[in-house]
């Protein structure tokens, strides 16, 4: 496996079981996220994401063998925010960690006046539009050194932004240098057409791709990239690793150019006259594009696996 893969994909998956289009209940769910953290490509599976009401259950049914190693959750707050931060403040487990709270769409200025109760040490994701309002509401959380959630797709063609909408949202994220995560709709590396939901006679959509969104975001903060080149870095629909002969040659600090699509190499990710670094592709996670909720692990695996850039 490339580093490059590992580094840019890392813990990038916070599970959503509970969420459409799966719904699982939440033994379901606990049951899923357990056996995913015993899979070879657990490295990529990040928190488990609920809505506070449901984390007295899930104290109920964590399974015993979870006490080695706590879980870190992504806890949804309701909107009694006084009730809910106590709840958050208070809360101690040994097989459970709160790593970061997720708020539901809020006006600028609620968010500036409840984002002061929050622990200062856990990841706050506010959820806000990805329309021209967009830049009030970083305005707001930049100072709070806050990050922001968007909505990538959901279960009705009208959830899925247009990757115009998607594009201008990475932009304006990284010229306010604001971290984001991503919800609902990315199953998949890359772009295409795909069902919204699990039944037979599901419609399609068109659904964004989560290898493109994370490179396209990982060069986004590097300011290095116009507009129109994200545009078209989030429709690339090639990926290519690096040959064996390129793999013998290899040395270090040498960039390989493919004529299309994205090259994983080793130390690295190209994309046309782009090239991206294992230290660009660390900062690019911790102050960009931090992870996407998924109620699926095993499809961006099976997919991963199909472009062979997982072993």
């Amino acid at each position: 496996m490339f580093a490059s893969v590992k580094t840019l994909l890392s813990a990038i998956v916070d599970y959503a079981g509970l969420f459409p289009p799966a719904k699982l209940d939440l033994p379901q769910a606990i049951a899923h996220y357990q056996r995913y953290r015993q899979f070879p490509e657990a490295w990529m599976l990040g928190r488990f994401v609920l809505p506070l009401s449901q984390l007295p259950a899930l104290i109920s049914l964590l399974p015993p063998e979870a006490d080695a190693d706590p879980w870190p959750l992504s806890v949804i707050l309701s909107s009694d925010f006084d009730r809910s931060i106590a709840q958050v403040n208070a809360f101690t487990h040994p097989s459970l960690t709160i790593a970061s709270l997720e708020i539901a769409p809020l006006p600028p200025a609620e968010i500036k006046a409840i984002a002061a109760q929050l622990p200062p040490h856990l990841e706050c994701f506010f959820e806000v539009p990805m329309n021209e309002s967009l830049p009030a509401y970083l305005d707001v959380l930049q100072p709070l050194r806050a990050f922001a959630k968007i909505r990538t797709g959901g279960i009705t063609a009208a959830a899925f932004p247009s990757v115009a909408q998607l594009a201008q949202s990475l932009l304006t994220f990284a010229r306010a240098q604001v971290p984001f995560k991503a919800t609902a709709g990315l199953h998949h590396p890359l772009p295409g057409r795909h069902p919204m939901t699990y039944d037979p006679d599901s419609p399609s959509t068109f659904m964004q791709g989560f290898l493109n969104l994370a490179i396209a975001a990982a060069l986004a903060y590097t300011q290095r990239v116009t507009l129109e080149e994200i545009l078209q870095l989030l429709q690339e629909s090639h990926v290519v690793g690096m040959s064996q002969a390129d793999k013998a040659a290899h040395q270090p600090g040498k960039h390989y150019r493919h004529p299309a699509g994205f090259q994983m190499q080793m130390n690295g990710i190209a994309w046309g006259d782009h090239y991206l670094t294992l230290e660009e592709l660390v900062a690019s996670r911790n102050h960009g594009f931090r992870s996407f909720g998924s109620c699926s692990f095993t499809e961006p695996i099976a997919d991963l696996k199909a472009l062979k850039l997982l072993n």
